[in-house]
C-alpha cells in the first residue's frame, strides 16, 4: 500500500517537474531568437498531470500569457488533474 502512494507521488512530482522545465526551455529558446513552438507538448504534459505547473510557471516567467487556448485550458485541466490525483490516492485502498 505504501508503495502505491510512493509511486503516485513520484509520478505527480516528475510530471510537474517536466512541465516546468518544458515551459522554461520554450521560453529560453524564444528569447534566443527562435520561433514560438506549438502548444502540443504543453497540452500533452498538462493532460498527463502537469497543468498546474505549466499554469504557474507561465505566470512566473511571463511567457505566452496572450495565448487564449493555454489560458483557458490550463486551469480546467489543473482542476481535472487534482481531482484525478485525489481519486488515485483514495482508490489505493481498493487494492487492499
Amino acid at each position: 500500500m505504501i508503495l502505491l502512494y510512493i509511486l503516485l507521488t513520484v509520478y505527480i512530482l516528475a510530471v510537474n517537474f517536466y512541465a516546468f522545465r518544458l515551459v522554461k526551455t520554450q521560453r529560453e529558446d524564444f528569447e534566443a531568437g527562435g520561433e514560438p513552438t506549438g502548444d502540443g507538448k504543453l497540452l500533452l504534459a498538462a493532460i498527463l498531470g502537469g497543468a498546474a505547473a505549466i499554469y504557474i510557471s507561465m505566470f512566473a516567467m511571463r511567457y505566452r500569457l496572450g495565448n487564449l487556448l493555454l489560458m483557458i485550458a490550463m486551469p480546467v485541466l489543473a482542476v481535472l488533474n487534482v481531482y484525478a490525483f485525489y481519486l488515485g490516492y483514495r482508490s489505493v485502498w481498493m487494492f487492499l
